[in-house]
């Protein structure tokens, strides 16, 4: 073999040992560029499939707990006896006094009805109406001004617990300062929930006390929003923040329904009390006109009738100026 070939292989295997044993001398530092950006790369996944893993565990939670949360709202809601509607409507009247009241008021009117020669059969049957219907028309216009009082005021009440949060009061020190300072119904119900806490519940569990007496969604929104929060976290004033816009968006929304249907409202009121001023009208300008109609059975069947008629008339009027919103 020639020297110089020779020569020319002992220079390439010098070379290839050097390539092999000196990284340095092939551009390693490039590889190690890319090593390090490969494990940069696989620690932002990482990172990324903890922070989507911890956002899914979070997200089950706050289903959780809003469908445990509804679940018990609804369980509250279903309750529609005589004595928890008397609770709604703040009255502090027993169940016992409202009965009695209710026959009180029935054997009234039958003596009424008996005085004004009315038939002791249909008598009996309009006093027992009366004692019932009356007294549930009184209770639902009762529990509608106060749950109308009580949503007037919550916005209020969850913004001075707002101001109270980011102040850095804790929150029972804020439910106890709007306890203490905001207007009724809302001061007494709140309360209520600081009542409940003195005997040991959590806020969590305190708080559904008031969809007890104002079942509505405004104040569900409300226990929600406070019993997530104490659940899984969060930021509790902006939350709260939120709720307060929200409430005060649906406030103006109702004025505004308030406002459209005042004209149909109107024309309902002055449709259901035409029949009674003609009637009153005709008894004075022709006072043996309509005696016939209290007079005779046939009349009085008629007169029955007609009033059965009236008050379907009312009913399916008030119907259909009452809107969901």
């Amino acid at each position: 073999m020639s020297p110089i070939v020779l020569g020319i292989l002992v220079l390439v295997c010098v070379g290839a040992l050097g390539v092999a044993f000196v990284p340095a001398l092939a551009g390693s530092s490039r590889a190690d560029k890319r090593m390090k950006a490969l494990q940069a790369d696989v620690q932002v996944r990482r990172q990324t499939v903890t922070a989507d893993k911890t956002r899914e565990t979070r997200r089950r939670t706050v289903q959780d707990a809003l469908k445990q949360q509804s679940d018990q709202l609804n369980a509250r809601r279903a309750k529609k006896t005589l004595k928890h509607r008397i609770f709604q409507a703040g009255i502090k009247t027993t169940f016992k006094v409202w009965v009695r009241n209710s026959i009180i008021l029935g054997v009234a009117l039958l003596v009424i009805l008996v005085v004004v020669q009315v038939p002791l059969p249909f008598a009996a049957v309009i006093a027992a109406a009366g004692a019932y219907v009356l007294p549930n028309i009184y209770l639902g216009w009762r529990r509608k001004r106060y749950q109308a009082a009580y949503l007037d005021e919550l916005p209020n009440a969850v913004e001075a617990i707002v101001r109270g949060v980011r102040a850095g009061m804790p929150l029972n020190d804020s439910i106890r300062l709007v306890a203490r300072e905001v207007k009724q119904p809302v001061r007494s119900e709140f309360m209520r929930v600081l009542d409940q806490q003195s005997v040991g519940k959590s806020m969590a569990e305190a708080v559904p006390v008031l969809f007890d007496r104002v079942p509505l969604s405004e104040v569900n929104f409300f226990i929600v929003v406070i019993t997530v929060q104490q659940q899984s976290g969060g930021n509790l004033s902006e939350a709260l923040s939120n709720l307060a816009i929200v409430l005060r968006n649906r406030k103006k929304m109702k004025a505004k329904v308030k406002a459209m249907s005042s004209e149909a409202k109107a024309s309902a009121m002055i449709i259901g009390a035409l029949p009674v001023f003609v009637i009153g009208a005709v008894s004075v300008i022709s006072p043996g006109y309509l005696a016939p109609l209290f007079t005779t059975s046939v009349g009085t069947i008629c007169l029955g009738v007609a009033a059965g008629m009236m008050m379907t008339g009312v009913f399916v009027m008030n119907r259909m100026i009452q809107f969901d919103y």
